[in-house]
């Protein structure tokens, strides 16, 4: 593997995703844009390209086995392995969404979304990362997957969706679990919450830019070799789990 430092981020072809892309590149890693639409991820790889970024097309649709094995495969090829992922790719499942209107079949897509694609993809890129100097592993989660925080009386998490909401729960449990189990491998895995950012996810209605709402994740990303695992971050600090 060379020198340089190769990261892939899903859903890296629009908002917070596309910015962390654009921050790590700018740090000199070469970056692989996660996307399943070929159109938006072309222009986010020429976006990234006019700035001087050394990034490539990875077509992925984290909800389908043939796709993130090929994916492993055009990493591999293009880049000789893998340093960082970032697992970025989410859907709310719509609005409005509580318990007990939810239809099934939502809650099921954001699942699968949200967190069996990011077992799907960690697990199909492990070796590369495994083979990695410093790797490293961060999911993008949200403080209202935070169970501490949904029952803290005078806490308001607001109206966000429950499928997406309890996904985002899920995937703190499974970041825990990542991190445990690929303590001995030198893998640091963690979860970081954006913060209520401007994306489509919320029609543009969140406080943050997208570029504020990548920090967290790059500094995930570059932590030193004895910085912490398993933990859940935003700018501020320590999220309660």
């Amino acid at each position: 593997m060379s020198e340089q430092k190769t990261a892939l981020v899903t859903g890296a072809n629009k908002g917070i995703g596309y910015e962390i892309a654009a921050g790590l590149g700018a740090l000199g890693w070469r970056i692989g844009v996660g996307a399943s639409d070929r159109g938006r991820r072309d222009t986010a790889v020429e976006a990234l390209r006019a700035t001087g970024v050394e990034a490539f097309g990875v077509p992925l649709d984290v909800t389908d086995d043939a796709s993130v094995a090929a994916a492993a495969v055009v990493i591999a090829d293009r880049a000789g392995g893998l340093d960082v992922l970032v697992n970025n790719a989410a859907i709310t499942g719509g609005m409005p969404q509580t318990p007990t209107t939810v239809d099934p079949a939502t809650m099921r897509a954001v699942v699968e979304t949200n967190v069996i694609g990011v077992v799907r993809v960690t697990n199909a890129m492990l070796p590369m990362l495994r083979a990695s100097a410093s790797p490293r592993i961060v999911n993008m989660s949200s403080s209202v997957g935070s169970l501490a925080l949904q029952t803290t009386p005078g806490i308001d998490m607001g109206s966000a969706p429950a499928a997406y909401l309890a996904s985002k729960t899920f995937l703190n449990a499974l970041t825990i679990q990542y991190a445990k189990e690929l303590s001995d491998a030198g893998v640091l895995v963690n979860s970081g919450c954006p913060g209520y950012t401007a994306t489509d996810l919320n029609d543009f209605h969140g406080v943050r830019t997208p570029q504020q709402g990548a920090a967290i994740a790059i500094r995930l990303a570059t932590l030193p070799d004895d910085g912490p695992t398993g933990g859940f971050f935003d700018d501020a600090g320590t999220v309660p789990w």
